[in-house]
């Protein structure tokens, strides 16, 4: 299990956040890079680096046996692969164990399991843990769904069981519409999962959504590290992260962490993960869906309970024991991120790539730029469009706020179009500051803007 190499399945900021853990703890990092990606800083400052293949995805980072090759090229005996691509891929952690690669991440059974939305749901009904209410597994045909619909009540949900990044998600609110969401919500599953299978789910209207971040190791010990607030979306995409919570009192959290730690032990879970919970109202919490993989929004649990996560991930799989327990974990201050793409806010967000002239991050205390770009880079067209993440710290919230409109407003980027003044936008807005936002807030607050 001990490990020496670590190579690197992802790319952009991620990787750059892996390698400086790996170097922290004297490990040999490894990054590996499409013909796109020669000149990006996750190539140029890892031990080695690898070319994979060409610029399309599928013929690169989602390229399995290209990084099972590069492994045994160089040497490397870990995979860590971020978030994204091949992060929750039962299949790939399967085949690095059966290479005698370690895979920093669960076990392809637990994958396998979270991976499947359904199944998901029905271990956690069994283990306990709040679910909303919807269709006992994976829903046959439109009729069977009207039938479920009507006895849960509409509005409901129909998505994608192998779903995950809020694809592959339709709202139906009567029987007509289901005729035809029923369909597309099968051909998208199909599309973006491989898998045509559909479940049904209730909408719970304009909740939060709360997640809690925890760590687990070989030694049947888990430990839940806080909430994130991430309720902050666009298209079911998250633009904010928060914690703790605006909303969150002593005993929900207790109770959410509570569930959260039964939910990771219900899947038999090891290494980092976050259970997504929706909060109604009432205050009422219900399971989503569980990440088996290291967060986009990691760093603001970071920044309130001082441990490193991406560190922890390196230990758990060397399996080493946590060095803490629930009652050592104290949450201080306030953390609040926000991602930086490359898109234009005033064209629908359309992405931007080009090349950066010119580039300048703020800094000092309680501010952090996880990030791998750099003046003269050239973004290119065919990856994600987050470029950086602005995280800042502070004893309390409305002193975290008033730190990241500063830091946003010192935050200069020539060359490209980013989503920079948008976010200061937010950060201003007596909705955000006020705490006073859902899941369906920035949605309705675009909406505003457009007809003004």
């Amino acid at each position: 299990m001990k490990f020496h190499k670590v190579l690197i399945a992802n790319r952009g900021e991620i990787a750059v956040r892996i390698i400086r853990a790996c170097r922290e703890q004297g490990l040999h990092s490894v990054t590996v890079y499409s013909t796109a990606d020669r000149s990006a800083l996750h190539a140029k400052i890892a031990d080695e680096s690898v070319c994979i293949g060409p610029a399309a995805t599928k013929d690169s980072y989602l390229n399995m046996q290209a990084l099972i090759s590069a492994c045994k090229n160089t040497g490397a005996d870990a995979i860590h692969p971020g978030f994204g691509f091949l992060s929750e891929s039962a299949e790939f952690a399967a085949l690095c164990r059966e290479n005698g690669i370690t895979f920093i991440g669960p076990s392809p059974e637990s994958i396998s399991m979270l991976g499947d939305k359904a199944r998901a749901k029905e271990t956690m009904k069994a283990a306990g843990v709040p679910v909303i209410p919807g269709s006992e597994g994976v829903v046959k045909d439109v009729e069977d769904a009207k039938r479920i619909a009507n006895e849960i009540g509409y509005p409901v949900l129909v998505k994608a069981s192998a779903g995950g990044g809020g694809k592959g998600i339709r709202r139906v609110d009567n029987d007509e519409q289901m005729e035809q969401q029923f369909i597309i919500a099968r051909e998208e599953a199909l599309k973006f999962f491989g898998n045509d299978e559909v479940y049904l789910e209730k909408l719970i209207v304009g909740p939060r959504h709360v997640e809690i971040q925890i760590l687990a190791d070989s030694f049947g010990n888990t430990v839940a590290l806080g909430e994130r607030d991430c309720s902050m979306q666009r298209r079911n995409q998250k633009v904010i992260e928060e914690s703790p919570s605006p909303l969150m009192t002593e005993e929900l959290r207790a109770k959410m962490q509570e569930a959260a730690v039964k939910a990771a032990q219900a899947a038999g879970y090891c290494n980092a993960g976050t259970i997504e919970f929706l909060v109604d109202h009432k205050l009422n919490f219900y399971f989503m869906e569980m990440n088996t993989r290291i967060q986009v929004e990691h760093p603001v649990t970071e920044f309130v309970t001082g441990i490193d996560l991406v560190q922890m991930q390196l230990r758990i799989a060397q399996g080493e024991e946590l060095p803490f327990v629930q009652e050592d974990i104290k949450i201080s201050g306030h953390a609040i991120e926000c991602r930086i793409n490359a898109e234009n806010p005033e064209l629908d967000f359309r992405p931007s790539p080009g090349t950066i002239r010119s580039l300048y991050t703020p800094g000092g205390p309680g501010v952090r730029i996880d990030s791998a770009v750099y003046q003269g880079y050239t973004i290119p067209p065919y990856y994600d469009s987050m470029i950086a993440k602005l995280i800042v710290h502070a004893p309390t919230r409305k002193e975290a706020i008033m730190k990241m409109r500063w830091a946003l407003a010192e935050f200069i980027v020539e060359g490209i179009d980013t989503n920079i003044d948008f976010q200061l936008m937010l950060l201003k807005n007596p909705d955000f500051e006020s705490g006073n936002y859902d899941n369906s807030y920035l949605t309705k607050y675009l909406e505003k803007l457009k007809k003004s």
